[in-house]
């Protein structure tokens, strides 16, 4: 009986120190996102628009080993520099460029380019929950005869995702810290077929689920503490897929358009109905899926606000978004998965486990959900 009771107590405690850790983390969290930049070649001259979040390099903070700043060393002076002014934050831009740029490679018919900073633009000092999105404008002249660039994307700098402007069948990449885009057609037609277009996106997906899509996660644990039976679990995890995909399309299409300040708090209050529920109730009711279903619209609205970030390749959107919507599933399948081997298989099937493990972690999960709507809806 003791031990029982001490081998419950200790589940219960490791539960709540995981789901506990994750919520402080989260309460804090500047996310991590790529930097999208548009290449443009006219009348001799190469332009690399750069949309980022200049804080984050400015302070130093190293994109291939951090997920979020707030876990960073240099997470207070960034968020000082969040807070600067857009001329005392151009300042410091610049000096930082200095060293930085260097690092950037652009390349003509396999020939390093001169690059200079063109141009600084930084919006003012906005709601500082969210990021500033800058603008930094890297130019060099283009011999005239060159066929082919290439770009170099400098270590630490996380991904880069590269768009070609102005011709057609553009290319479009997604490009890692110290990797390369490979030669770009400088009058087009390096667009990738549709095999490249939805392998490409397949990881963009996955991405945005393991290990960035914390609310995500969370969602889909409180789907599979519901029950460890197959046929409930399908029947949710089917009506949030099918929901999700709906509006996931419409988002990308541009078709739907919601405000990120309403859905990102509606997904939070999400969690937190559905973990609720998981300890008001053991049993899968018919109200259940369509409840899933209309929570799945929400968040196939937040997947579409990355796939706006990242944009979609002209002529390829279709195989694009389906690569995106499958590598979202493959990380939902993988949080399953996981919290099936790690909890599931164990004490599934034991008389203790809604008890002693699946109210706990849902009570837990449901704390955290109320969290982020608080914070998300009122700061």
């Amino acid at each position: 009986m003791w031990n029982g009771l001490l081998r419950s107590l200790r589940i219960k405690l490791l539960l709540l120190a995981l789901l506990s850790s994750l919520w402080s983390a989260r309460a804090e969290a500047h996310e991590v996102v790529p930097v999208i930049a548009d290449l443009v070649v006219q009348d001799g001259e190469m332009r690399l628009d750069l949309r980022m979040n200049l804080e984050v390099f400015v302070a130093g903070i190293d994109l291939g080993s951090v997920l979020d700043t707030s876990t960073a060393e240099e997470a207070a002076r960034y968020d000082a520099l969040r807070a600067m002014e857009p001329a005392a934050l151009e300042a410091e831009a610049r000096d930082w460029a200095g060293g930085w740029l260097p690092g950037v490679r652009v390349s003509a018919d396999g020939a390093p380019l001169a690059t200079r900073l063109a141009e600084v633009v930084i919006p003012e000092v906005g709601d500082l929950s969210f990021a500033r999105n800058s603008h930094l404008v890297i130019a060099a002249e283009v011999p005239e005869g060159t066929r082919v660039l290439e770009v170099a994307w400098p270590e630490g700098s996380g991904q880069l995702v590269l768009r070609q402007q102005g011709v057609e069948k553009p290319y479009t990449g997604l490009i890692e810290a110290g990797g390369t885009s490979g030669p770009i057609e400088i009058g087009g037609g390096g667009m990738k077929g549709a095999l490249s277009a939805f392998a490409g996106y397949v990881p963009v997906g996955f991405d945005h689920i393991l290990p960035k899509g914390l609310d995500h996660i969370l969602f889909v644990l409180g789907l599979f503490f519901l029950s460890t039976r197959l046929r409930p679990l399908l029947w949710q995890v089917s009506a949030f897929t099918l929901a999700h995909t709906i509006t996931l399309a419409l988002g990308a299409l541009g078709w739907v358009s919601v405000p990120a300040g309403i859905v990102e708090p509606l997904i939070a209050a999400s969690i937190t109905y559905v973990a609720v529920e998981n300890v008001l109730t053991n049993a899968l009711h018919a109200w259940r899926p369509a409840v899933v279903f209309c929570f799945g619209l929400l968040h196939g609205l937040g997947f579409a606000s990355v796939l706006e970030e990242f944009g979609l390749p002209e002529g390829q959107f279709v195989p694009a978004l389906l690569g995106f919507n499958v590598g979202v599933e493959l990380g939902q399948i993988t949080v399953i998965a996981m919290a099936f081997l790690a909890v599931g298989y164990w004490f599934g099937g034991k008389p203790w486990y809604r008890r002693a493990i699946a109210v706990p972690a849902s009570l837990a999960i449901a704390a955290v959900g109320a969290y982020w709507f608080v914070e998300r809806a009122f700061f």
